[in-house]
């Protein structure tokens, strides 16, 4: 399946050479920059750990789409790569997760939109998602606003 190698190369390349405070809400204000240009109804969360650093929810979205963000985080959390993977890897199996994980589908859903924030030298510190699209389009919107923030390190801007 084609689209699983694409979604393993995403999650190689878009890893951080590092991730404080100022770089979770570099990435929030990015991604709430690009919702806004395409007046998409999205919440966006940003977790380093345990710890929020990051929420915003725009007009359109809803409670409803919290409670996405908690499902396809803990999916990253547990498995340590993007909800829209896990749940290709088990449609690539000729399954569901819902079917074939044994997780509360309450508490874990792997639909796109949740991605794990990697450092060089340290792996998974948290995640960063969103809820409101389509999946194919939450998970889109969280890489896109990764590589910006990846190549404002390269092109020597810091990321904030």
């Amino acid at each position: 399946m084609s689209e699983i190698p694409e979604l393993e190369a995403q999650e190689a390349r878009l890893v951080l050479p590092r991730f404080t405070y100022e770089d979770a809400w570099t990435l929030g204000t990015l991604l709430v920059d690009l919702a806004r240009e395409r007046r998409a109804p999205v919440a966006i969360d940003i977790r380093r750990g345990a710890q929020q650093l990051f929420h915003c929810a725009l007009p359109g979205s809803s409670a409803d789409n919290d409670a996405w963000i908690d499902r396809k985080r803990r999916v990253v959390e547990r498995y340590g790569v993007s909800s829209f993977l896990v749940g290709a890897r088990f449609r690539a199996k000729g399954t569901t997760f819902e079917a074939s994980s044994r997780l509360d589908p309450d508490r874990y859903a792997a639909h796109g939109g949740s991605f794990p924030v990697a450092v060089e030298g340290a792996g998974v510190v948290g995640s960063v998602t969103v809820s409101g699209l389509p999946q194919a389009e939450d998970h889109a919107l969280v890489v896109e606003a990764l590589g910006l923030l990846l190549s404002s390190y390269d092109s020597g801007d810091g990321g904030g």
